[in-house]
């Protein structure tokens, strides 16, 4: 009987580019989900912030700080007198689809320093050559508010970061250079019965911290890797030796 020797299975071996394109690919994945991860738990701790100061009574004004993000959202009180000559108006505001402007005027405290204080909403009137008159209240004003840390970055629409009266962004650091008054590093966002006396507009809704869409994203983001490992199983560990082996 005449024996026939079967031919030597091909031994499979995936290919090294689709492995290396896959696995470059799920690293990015990952890692944009890690960063997604990174910003939903700063959100979350600025949330609980936000709540553990919102809960806590007004307090002064502190004499310094050398970490005013622990202040981040207190509710706070500061005396002095407004300077209306140094007023600003912050563009590209949005009250209920009625475009216009924040009003920040700083207030000169009675121990020498300045703090910017965010008094609230302004409807534009339509053209720049006519800006809203919200001239600020005279004499010594006691102030009540919370405090706030405007952001370190921030996207410029123009050249030129701000003409006259009209800023783009505020920035503490900046509005000192420009003024020749220095303020501290923070913004006192005025409290809404206050704003309402100056007939300014607030909106009193709990800001919105985004936590929910930094989830949405980072789960997002694991899915593409694990569909990316997943269909790399699929045509290297199953239908790649399946179809060799045919």
């Amino acid at each position: 009987m005449e024996l026939t020797a079967n031919p030597p299975r091909r031994r499979w071996r995936p290919k090294a580019l689709p492995t290396l394109a896959t696995i470059v690919a799920i690293a990015i994945f990952v890692a944009a989900g890690e960063w997604q991860r990174g910003r939903m738990e700063q959100k979350q701790a600025l949330r609980s912030q936000f709540d553990s100061a919102y809960q806590a009574s007004p307090v002064p004004l502190p004499a310094a700080s050398e970490d005013w993000s622990v202040w981040r959202y207190r509710a706070v009180v500061a005396t002095g007198v407004f300077d209306a000559q140094r007023q600003i108006l912050l563009d590209n505001k949005v009250h209920r689809g009625r475009i216009g402007f924040h009003v920040v005027t700083p207030l000169l405290l009675n121990d020498g320093r300045a703090v910017l204080i965010d008094r609230g909403f302004v409807a534009g009137t339509g053209t720049r050559a006519a800006l809203p008159s919200a001239p600020p209240p005279i004499g010594i004003v006691t102030v009540h508010g919370r405090v706030n840390i405007p952001p370190a970055r921030y996207l410029e629409l123009a050249r030129v970061p701000h003409a006259g009266p009209v800023w783009q962004n505020l920035d503490p650091v900046r509005f000192s250079a420009a003024t020749g008054i220095s303020v501290l590093p923070i913004v006192l966002e005025q409290s809404a019965d206050e704003r309402a006396a100056n007939s300014l507009i607030v909106d009193s809704t709990p800001p919105d911290f985004g936590i929910a869409r930094h989830r949405v994203y980072m789960l997002q983001w694991y899915a593409f890797a694990a569909l990316a490992a997943g269909l790399w199983l699929y045509f290297n560990l199953w239908r790649g030796p399946r179809t060799q082996n045919r």
